[in-house]
């Protein structure tokens, strides 16, 4: 089972070292925006500051985007994954696809 303390954006984990790559993976997730949420989003604009029905609706996403890539790894074997990264791009106007993805790999103790 995948370990989520060891997911990190490094390039390597202190105190293990990669014994085996498995490859890319990755985790998509495609969002759109309620009517109800842009509504509510578009009156909390008008006062300034975060607007947070978007914000919880991004980390939701990212959060999803994060555990299919966890879950891929998983699937491939791997006890880690090492070189995160996040990308997000606007597929259509008010749809986006959030994508997470690293490289999966098996970690041991170092010796």
């Amino acid at each position: 089972m995948l370990n989520r303390a060891f997911v990190t954006t490094a390039q390597e984990l202190p105190g293990y070292r990669i014994v085996r790559n498995l490859g890319v993976v990755r985790g998509i997730v495609v969002r759109s925006r309620s009517i109800v949420g842009t509504v509510g989003a578009g009156i909390q604009s008008l006062f300034g500051g975060n607007i947070t029905l978007w914000t919880e609706m991004c980390e939701r996403a990212r959060q999803e985007a994060f555990d299919l890539m966890a879950r891929h790894a998983e699937e491939m074997g791997a006890n880690a994954v090492v070189v995160v990264r996040y990308d997000a791009n606007e597929v259509s106007a008010g749809v986006t696809e959030v994508l997470a993805y690293g490289s999966a790999c098996v970690v041991e103790t170092h010796r």
